[in-house]
């Protein structure tokens, strides 16, 4: 099992084309750590806005009477990919790891294959 740090730095290191990488609290829609991102990609407002995407996702499923969990979302921008994973494992309820990549330098197939695994490990 690995803590938040650590996760984080595998993400960015282990993910080829990774820009940023955050571990949010989708209840409260704050990131409880980021790595990467910069001044064109600010994680703290990008954690906070994609928590409206996941609410969103989960009250549609609810109205749908869907059963399924939620193993990730992709959002294609024209030079990224957003990644939103939530946690499934113990105490990870109501948190989500949200990866940004860079769509010219990533290999999306790869990126969701090593972002499932460092979620399964990650313990909050």
């Amino acid at each position: 099992m690995a803590n938040v740090e650590i996760s984080l730095k595998e993400t960015m290191t282990s993910i080829e084309g990774a820009l940023g990488v955050a571990l949010v609290d989708y209840t409260s829609g704050m990131a409880l750590g980021t790595l990467g991102g910069g001044k064109d990609l600010d994680l703290n407002v990008a954690a906070a806005g994609n928590t409206d995407v996941i609410r969103a996702k989960v009250r549609t499923m609810e109205h749908l009477g869907l059963k399924s969990k939620i193993e990730d979302v992709l959002i294609t921008l024209s030079a990224q990919y957003h990644l939103i994973r939530p946690i499934t494992g113990r105490n990870g309820n109501g948190m989500f790891l949200y990866l940004v990549l860079n769509k010219a330098t990533s290999n999306l197939a790869m990126a969701r294959h090593q972002l499932a695994r460092i979620e399964s490990e990650l313990e909050v």
